[in-house]
Order: C-alpha cells, then sequence, then structure tokens
C-alpha cells in the first residue's frame, strides 16, 4: 500500500463517514440522556431498565470504536497493535451483545404479557442482572480470539485495523459458525417473541374494544419496527461475512475479494445503525417505567385513602377491585409492553 493510495477516501469512505459520524453526534446524547434517566428518574429498578442499561453500556463501549474505524480505512495504524485488537473487540464482539439484550429485552416482554401470573416468578430485577452477567462474562470471552486476527509479525509501518487479517484467520471456521449459529438463533427467538406480542395485543384489543392506547395499535407498531430494525441491520453483515470468508478460504480473485471486502464495510455501517434504533428503545423502556412508577403512587394513595376511609383493612372486594386495576394495567403496558 503505498502512500499515494494509503490517505484517499474512495466510496466506502465516504459512505462510513455519512453514516458514522450521525451515529456519534446523534448516539452519544442518547446514551447520556439515557443514563441520566437511570441515574435521577428512576426510583426503582425493574428488569427491562436493568437489560436496557446493560444494552446502554454495550452501545456506548460499540461506539467508542467508530472513530477509529472511520481513521483506519486504507490508513497504516500507528496506536499500537493491541489498542487496534481493543477497538476490534469493541466492534466486533460487541454487535453480539447488542443482538443479544435486544433478544433478552423481547423475551422479557413476551414472558410479562404471555404469562401475567407466572412473570412474577420468572421475572426479577435480581435475575436479569444474572443473565446479563453471564452474557458479559461470553462477550469478554469472546473478545480474546480477536487479538490473534493479526499476524504477530507484520511491520508496523504496514499494520492496518479492522482490515488485513492473517490468512490463519480464514482457517478458523468456528468463528464464521459462531457468528452466524447465534444471529440464526438470535434471529429465530426474536421473531417468535415479536410475533407473538403482536398477537397478544391484538387478542387484548378485541377484549377492549374501547381502550384508546389499544386501539391506535402504537404498541404493534413498535413492537414490529423494532424487529424490522433488528433484521434490516444484522441480516447483510451475516450474509457478507460467510461469503467473505469462503472467498477468501478458496483464494477467489484479487478484484472480486476486493469488492466483497467493500460489502463487509459497508454491511458494518448498516449494523451499526442499530444504535440510533436502540435510542429509541432507551425512550420508550424509561417512559413506560416512569408511568409505571407513577401508577403504583397513585395506587398506594387510593388504598392509602381507602383505609383511611373505612378506618380499617381493606375489605376483600376492594382489594379484589384494586388488583383487577392492576392486572388491566399490566396488560395494557403504555408503549412497549413492559410491567
Amino acid at each position: 500500500m503505498n502512500s499515494s493510495t494509503q490517505y484517499s477516501c474512495d466510496w466506502v469512505c465516504w459512505v462510513q463517514s455519512c453514516v458514522y459520524i450521525p451515529i456519534l453526534v446523534l448516539g452519544f446524547p442518547l446514551i447520556l440522556a439515557a443514563l441520566w434517566q437511570l441515574v435521577f428518574c428512576v426510583r426503582q429498578w425493574s428488569e427491562s431498565t436493568v437489560y436496557l442499561c446493560n444494552l446502554i453500556i454495550n452501545d456506548g463501549m460499540l461506539i467508542l470504536s467508530l472513530p477509529f474505524k472511520i481513521h483506519a480505512y486504507k490508513r497504516a495504524w500507528t496506536l499500537g497493535k493491541t489498542f487496534c485488537s481493543l477497538l476490534e473487540s469493541l466492534l466486533y464482539v460487541n454487535i453480539y451483545g447488542s443482538i443479544m439484550l435486544s433478544v433478552c429485552i423481547a423475551v422479557d416482554r413476551f414472558v410479562a404479557l404471555q404469562f401475567p401470573f407466572a412473570a412474577r416468578r420468572l421475572r426479577s430485577p435480581r435475575k436479569a442482572m444474572i443473565v446479563c452477567l453471564a452474557l458479559w462474562i461470553l462477550i469478554f470471552a469472546c473478545s480474546f480470539p480477536i487479538f490473534t486476527l493479526h499476524d504477530v509479525e507484520q511491520d508496523d509501518k504496514n499494520f492496518s485495523c479492522f482490515q488485513d487479517f492473517s490468512n490463519q484467520t480464514w482457517t478458523k471456521s468456528w468463528i464464521l459458525a459462531t457468528m452466524e449459529t447465534v444471529f440464526c438463533c438470535s434471529a429465530v427467538v426474536m421473531v417468535f417473541c415479536s410475533v407473538r406480542v403482536v398477537q397478544i395485543l391484538h387478542n387484548l384489543r378485541k377484549r377492549n374494544p374501547g381502550d384508546s392506547k389499544l386501539r391506535n395499535n402504537k404498541s404493534m407498531k413498535i413492537v414490529l419496527s423494532n424487529l424490522v430494525v433488528f433484521l434490516t441491520c444484522f441480516i447483510p453483515y451475516h450474509i457478507a461475512a460467510p461469503i467473505y470468508f469462503h472467498a477468501k478460504t478458496d483464494m477467489w480473485k484479487t478484484e472480486t475479494i476486493n469488492h466483497l471486502r467493500y460489502f463487509i464495510h459497508i454491511a458494518i455501517c448498516i449494523s451499526n445503525v442499530n444504535i440510533l434504533a436502540d435510542g429509541a428503545c432507551y425512550y420508550f423502556i424509561l417512559k413506560e417505567n416512569l408511568e409505571s412508577a407513577k401508577r403504583e403512587r397513585r395506587m398506594a394513595i387510593r388504598i392509602r385513602d381507602t383505609r383511611i376511609r373505612s378506618s380499617k383493612s381493606i375489605t376483600f372486594g376492594e382489594m379484589h377491585t384494586v388488583m383487577s386495576k392492576a392486572t388491566k394495567t399490566m396488560e395494557i403496558c403504555v408503549d412497549t409492553g413492559f410491567t
């Protein structure tokens, strides 16, 4: 790679800049705003806020690699091989952290609506923390192979980050198999949970035709939008990766491999757009949790006032009325289906 081509910016370079810069400009404020809401506005953490917090941290780590991804394209890397591998792990591995945490949110939403009473046993903030801890252990464990993607003996002057992996990398078929398995399984679970949630909300709308929150289909639109964004962002990369892997393994023509390399770069750009979609997820989950907290406070005040008026414990009939209202509130969760 000579100096004339080393710093040239081709169409892929411009596409990366046009995609990554808006993600950086919009993504950081969304992450900071979400953290502010979690720290100062959410007093009681639920399962959804636990998953949300971990998704924010994951996306924050992922977004840190994007400026370096822009800088490294077709340029010699001068910031050290170890730092390069760290950034590559943030980009390539945390993509799957985002995928798995999104699936956790979808499953949690499905369980809350499909099994509203059993969900009290199946769901808890503590269990959500355990799931997230297991995911983080898995993410960090999968980061170690990233440090072996480049040739250790490669000259520092010709070293490139986020590209030009060693020939041995393309013999490690288990990397590709793991990537595709995680995504395909996640996509199947995501589709199943989203479709079932839409069906449940549709049935709730039939049973409560006068409820304006169900009548406008807002909940179903959000669930379906999340599913479409998830599939649109991640499918291109998981189509490009096996094709490129096969091309490198079978030593296809250099020109063909270069075109496929462009495909990989663009596919990664598309996958990172999911960060902005997660920003919308931050908003709706936090909004629902804040509204749920307000409803709980109003219900507590109502129960207290009822006790004061009657000067005795709530009767069975009053308790049944309160519980019925609580169950209905849980079923018609305002925006995201979370309780």
